[in-house]
């Protein structure tokens, strides 16, 4: 056997990333109780360092280490920086949230976050399947832990079991697929598949019986309907920061696997996966739509917003493999990617919302809790209302730019009356999203105690506010970003 030195330099994010939450976590032993303030600082300064070295490591051209197993590549660096300003805005909105909960303020938190960032950067530049899944299950297996740290709360609980035997399930099927796939092709590594697969040098039933079931895989992860059982009790039923956490940082992750393991690695067989998510998307943003106007739980509600996004988001995906052609392809995978990104900026601002609320030790989680915000905060009901415009997809906030992205896409292909039905469950959305305006601005408190909230919460709440109404106003630098990360990543 020969062996080749591993070159670290690429992977000295995650090297860096996991050295320090085995080290914080062995430093919280010595914090008092409850007095977590060099933890949450420590957390803070390791994904500001581990972004510094992802940008000092990055070349922009693409290379391999770990024996192909790894990838880093400009689209992995760009998804990384954005995985890390993501959950430090998500530790500082959870911050005072944590405090008041006397079972969620240790250290545990913090580490598990850390460990499940660590999951999302393997999954980013993941080369090969067992790759893609020991990121997978290391970031799964942080988030069913956080959502049960709230011992106490039988909701938390309760949703906590649903997510871990659903979870295992899924992980099932994605180590069957991907069986399948290395039966069919006798190789793991995606760009080897990728490779054997132009060739001919596969069994193509076997490789699509393999497909059904890592497909199946991705739609859990991704919360796509029939996939989606998991996401609403989930949402509702964890402690209002681990909502936030799932509902953000993750999607960018599901995005990077859904990348390279169906464009980088299956591109060939585009024709059977393309029906599968045509089917998904319809589903997700049929079900999602519908079924969030009956909730009176904001969480919940958001949750099946949650699947109608992801839904459209693989519209985008779906209408790159049409035509070959290689301008069309980069312009509607670059429209996911850019589609993907606002959906978590947004997302985080309106549960960050919700946290600013939850206060006394109370969740603040029903719609009744934002009635008469106006009267309470003008400016948080104005970031609040910018964030439900930019969901419902209304101009000029960056949410409308993300649509027309996909459905210009969607168009492009000549899927017309894919574009339609998405504009119509788009239209559904609206209702859903404008009765969140309408009950802050029209209808009276049911508390009129003035909201006060930490200066890092009101600069980080409008600032994510700002950014919605701003990057709808400028979307084309993001854009460019998405389309160039895709260029060198992927051509």
């Amino acid at each position: 056997m020969q062996f080749q030195t591993p070159d670290l330099r690429l992977a000295s994010a995650e090297i860096f990333m996991l050295l320090m939450a085995c080290l914080i976590l062995i430093v919280d032993l010595f914090v008092k109780d409850r007095q977590r303030t060099v933890t949450f600082v420590a957390t803070q300064l390791t994904l500001v360092g581990a972004a510094v070295v992802t940008v000092a490591a990055s070349t922009g051209d693409i290379g391999y280490t770990f024996s192909q197993m790894y990838v880093a590549d400009l689209m992995g660096d760009v998804l990384k920086l954005l995985v890390y300003l993501t959950v430090i805005v998500v530790l500082f909105y959870s911050r005072g949230y944590i405090l008041e909960r006397e079972q969620m303020a240790r250290g545990e938190y913090y580490v598990l976050v850390l460990f499940a960032t660590l999951g999302m950067m393997v999954m980013i530049s993941a080369n090969h399947f067992l790759t893609v899944y020991v990121g997978l299950e290391l970031l799964s297996l942080s988030l069913y832990a956080l959502v049960a740290m709230n011992r106490d709360s039988v909701a938390a609980t309760e949703a906590a079991m649903k997510y871990f035997v659903l979870g295992a399930l899924a992980s099932g099927l994605l180590l069957y697929g991907m069986s399948m796939i290395y039966g069919a092709t006798g190789t793991l590594e995606i760009t080897a598949v990728a490779e054997r697969l132009n060739m001919g040098q596969a069994n193509k039933s076997v490789l699509v019986f393999g497909l059904v079931f890592l497909v199946s895989g991705i739609a859990f992860k991704l919360g796509v309907v029939p996939f989606h059982m998991w996401i609403p009790d989930v949402y509702q039923g964890a402690p209002t920061a681990v909502a936030l956490f799932i509902a953000t940082a993750p999607k960018l992750a599901a995005f990077a696997i859904v990348i390279r393991m169906l464009v980088s690695g299956l591109i060939v067989l585009a024709q059977d996966w393309q029906a599968m998510l045509i089917l998904l998307a319809v589903l997700s943003m049929a079900i999602g739509n519908i079924a969030a106007i009956a909730q009176t739980n904001i969480k919940r509600m958001l949750a099946y917003s949650a699947i109608s996004h992801m839904g459209f988001m693989l519209l985008g995906l779906v209408t790159g493999v049409v035509g070959g052609d290689a301008r069309f392809a980069l312009s509607a995978y670059s429209s996911s990617m850019f589609y993907v990104i606002t959906y978590v900026l947004t997302s985080a601002g309106t549960f960050g919302m919700i946290l600013l609320l939850a206060r006394g030790g109370l969740e603040s989680d029903q719609l009744d809790d934002f009635k008469g915000l106006n009267k309470r905060s003008p400016w948080f009901a104005a970031v609040m209302m910018m964030m439900m415009f930019s969901m419902a997809g209304i101009p000029f906030f960056v949410g409308f730019f993300a649509k027309f992205s996909v459905l210009q896409a969607v168009v492009g292909a000549g899927y017309l009356w894919l574009a339609i039905t998405a504009v119509l469950f788009s239209l559904i959305g609206c209702f859903y999203y404008l009765r969140v305006v309408k009950i802050m601005y029209f209808d009276e408190p049911t508390n009129t105690t003035p909201i006060k909230a930490p200066m890092d919460m009101k600069i980080l709440m409008s600032a994510n506010g700002l950014a919605v109404a701003l990057l709808g106003i400028f979307p084309q630098a993001l854009m460019s970003l998405c389309a160039v990360a895709l260029l060198r990543s992927l051509w």
